[in-house]
């Protein structure tokens, strides 16, 4: 049979008062907590004003009237402000070689669509907008 010893028994007053255990400072976790929560949220909508909502969405709708010499193309670009804007539109042939190039003024609004016959130095392939600016 064992004996299983109780708390030790110390003589009063010889050591001094004995601190109770002290409860842990639950607030310091969450607020490290709900600051690197808005942190992120900051730094999030930062890089989604950097990269996410393009000033410029150009967008080919159709190309048309496809000859050696020219091609017809329907841009159509929104816009975050109404004023004028210019985009670069760029032909290639079956190769990738460049074949014609232009810089397209596209009109006032917010949601514009141009058609522009784009004149090439062969038969195109592919045509791409390269980007769009303000006017």
């Amino acid at each position: 049979m064992t004996n299983t010893p109780a708390a030790p028994v110390f003589p009063p007053g010889r050591y001094g008062r004995r601190l109770e255990p002290r409860r842990a400072r639950r607030w310091l976790p969450v607020a490290l907590l709900t600051l690197v929560l808005v942190g992120a949220l900051v730094l999030a909508e930062r890089l989604y004003r950097q990269y996410g909502d393009p000033t410029y969405d150009p967008r080919i709708s159709a190309t048309e009237q496809i000859s050696d010499s020219s091609v017809t193309v329907t841009l159509t670009v929104r816009k975050r402000t109404a004023g004028p804007a210019v985009c670069r539109v760029q032909a290639k042939d079956h190769s990738g070689a460049e074949v014609g190039y232009a810089e397209v003024p596209v009109g006032q609004g917010t949601t514009v669509t141009v058609r522009y016959p784009l004149a090439t130095k062969g038969r195109p392939y592919a045509v791409d907008v390269l980007g769009c600016r303000a006017a």
